[in-house]
């Protein structure tokens, strides 16, 4: 690694910016991303005015705006260019993508086209290519990872597309990349030599809940935490772990018995009967396992509510049955990040629970402009623990919106 990563935040035995900051979005998230830019300069700006300031020799550290100008074109034959509409020169740039964004349509030869996660992943090497050589750093703020959603090999006749996919990005000279929650750590293996940090979600979604639903205890005589499945019991065994609640999970296998997707669902843990779930998974794409498994937990054990945290809410089925599953009380809430889209009709929902991440992506990027350790950033372990002084106190303070 070169002195100017090790070097480069401190200087006098202060931390010094890396560069001035630089934030790009893809179209498709760009009001995301002008919310974390606005929540970075109101941070910024009060650090600047400080006594103990320590920034003001560093030109471009408190702005109104770190958006940086550009501009993405679609032609009809589907290709695309990327451009720039101002110098990013010895800049700290942070791309923050969301390859799951369908809310945009361009038109083609043969009609309209909903952009695609290839479309966005295109994009965002168009855009690496761009400022590539230019820019002091580049980092990738990736909330989904892209193609990032296979646990195990299941034939060597498959394509490698996740880990083509951070070879492409590490080739291209990015420094950091950030995921959040992803289905499988292994993915890093592909990549040894390049950074990449996982930040949790599971503090902001618990404690996004509880603001919600202040009736829910979080004590071992009136609430469980619950995997879906076996290959999740890990991310369940976190919340367990940290919250000190009982830990079970259900599991499921090819049945002929009708109805369930041809699946038959069991429960293995303590008796749910009377208490309330959090039910725990990384995401939801149909949303058949969240129904199936809180039906099971519900009607067939006799649990008093459900409550489904999952960072990142895909709903590839629509949104019809989960809306008779919420109307005959199946469960009471699903709570998801709003790092990836979501549409109206499901911020509508009665059922759906957004956590704000905007305040906690703001703050990664200001760690790591200044090279800071975002160890106890990223990990929410303290944080998690800390959650049931605050019940007790009466407010759930979040240290990244003071």
């Amino acid at each position: 690694m070169s002195d100017l990563y090790v070097n480069a935040g401190y200087q006098d035995g202060n931390l010094t910016p890396f560069g001035p900051i630089g934030i790009i979005a893809h179209t498709s998230n760009r009001d995301f991303v002008k919310r974390v830019s606005d929540v970075l300069s109101s941070k910024r700006k009060i650090r600047a005015a400080s006594p103990d300031n320590k920034f003001e020799e560093n030109p471009g550290y408190a702005r109104e705006d770190y958006l940086i100008d550009t501009s993405l074109t679609r032609f009809q034959t589907g290709e695309g260019k990327f451009s720039l509409g101002e110098s990013v020169r010895g800049h700290d740039i942070f791309i923050i993508t969301d390859v799951l964004s369908r809310n945009i349509e361009y038109d083609l030869i043969v009609g309209r086209h909903v952009i695609s996660p290839d479309d966005q992943y295109r994009d965002l090497l168009r855009i690496i290519s761009t400022i590539k050589g230019k820019a002091k750093r580049i980092n990738v703020i990736m909330p989904f990872v892209y193609e990032g959603r296979r646990e195990k090999l299941d034939s060597h006749r498959e394509s490698y597309d996740c880990a083509d996919m951070l070879k492409k990005l590490y080739s291209l000279g990015v420094a950091n990349l950030i995921v959040f929650d992803p289905h499988d750590e292994r993915i890093a293996n592909a990549v040894p030599l390049m950074s990449i940090e996982m930040p949790r979600c599971q503090f902001k979604m618990t404690s996004t809940l509880l603001n919600r639903f202040g009736s829910i205890k979080l004590d071992a005589e009136s609430t469980l935490v619950i995997s879906p499945d076996i290959n999740g019991v890990s991310r369940a065994n976190f919340y367990s772990t940290n919250l000190s609640l009982p830990l079970g999970f259900c599991y499921r296998y090819k049945s002929t018995m009708p109805g369930n997707g041809g699946r038959s669902y069991h429960y293995l843990g303590d008796s749910v009967e009377g208490k309330d779930i959090l039910l725990i998974d990384d995401m939801i794409n149909s949303g058949s396992t969240v129904i199936n498994t809180a039906r099971l937990l519900k009607e067939d054990r006799g649990a008093k509510d459900v409550y489904c945290l999952v960072p990142f809410g895909l709903f590839t089925d629509g949104l019809e049955e989960l809306d008779k599953a919420y109307e005959r009380g199946i469960f009471k809430c699903i709570c998801t990040t709003n790092l990836i889209y979501a549409p109206e009709e499901l911020r509508s929902r009665e059922w759906y629970l957004a956590a704000d991440m905007v305040p906690y992506v703001a703050k990664i990027i200001d760690s790591l402009n200044l090279d800071e350790s975002i160890y106890d950033l990223i990990n929410s372990t303290s944080r998690l623990r800390d959650l049931k002084s605050q019940i007790r106190i009466g407010e759930i303070i979040d240290e990244f919106e003071e």
